[in-house]
């Protein structure tokens, strides 16, 4: 039996909706992990880097809040002298998850004789994956000002797990 033209276009199309079916959401854990961490850097965030870079002894606390913020904890020791104390904690969790599926009908029919024949059949395929990721991230920096409200030492510690 021969298939008319237009049962070849619809069947064309069929397979390249098939086809697009079969690739659409499939971006990769570390594809998602990529687009976070360019969004985090994208934002203002508190760094090793930063401190290196920007905070010197002698800046004044006014100079040391434009670059870092304001600290989460003040101490004074016995001389009266602050202690600037900035403590960062960061989780990062990535997660990907992709499912897909093609699913197909088809309907056909025809008329024999008097009597009207039909007839439907139908497919499908489906599948998902997924994977996460969570990793952390600590920055604790220590300054502290002489009597004159003047950065005397800073410190830093950073960890990643």
């Amino acid at each position: 039996m021969r298939q008319a033209p237009e049962n070849k276009r619809v069947m064309a199309g069929l397979a390249a909706l098939a086809a697009l079916g079969l690739t659409a959401g499939c971006q990769s854990a570390a594809d998602h992990a990529a687009d976070v961490r360019k969004a985090q850097a994208a934002g203002d965030r508190l760094t090793v880097g930063t401190v290196q870079r920007e905070i010197r002894v002698g800046m004044s606390g006014a100079d040391v809040v434009g670059v870092l913020g304001a600290p989460n904890m003040v101490t004074t020791d016995e001389k009266r002298r602050e202690t600037w104390v900035y403590d960062r904690i960061a989780t990062e969790t990535a997660y990907s998850g992709s499912s897909g599926g093609v699913n197909a009908l088809f309907l056909g029919g025809g008329l024999v004789g008097a009597a009207l024949l039909g007839g439907a059949g139908g497919a499908g395929v489906q599948g998902s994956a997924g994977a996460s990721s969570t990793s952390q991230r600590t920055l604790t920096i220590i300054i502290k000002y002489d009597e004159a409200g003047l950065v005397r030492d800073f410190a830093y510690r950073s960890s990643s797990f």
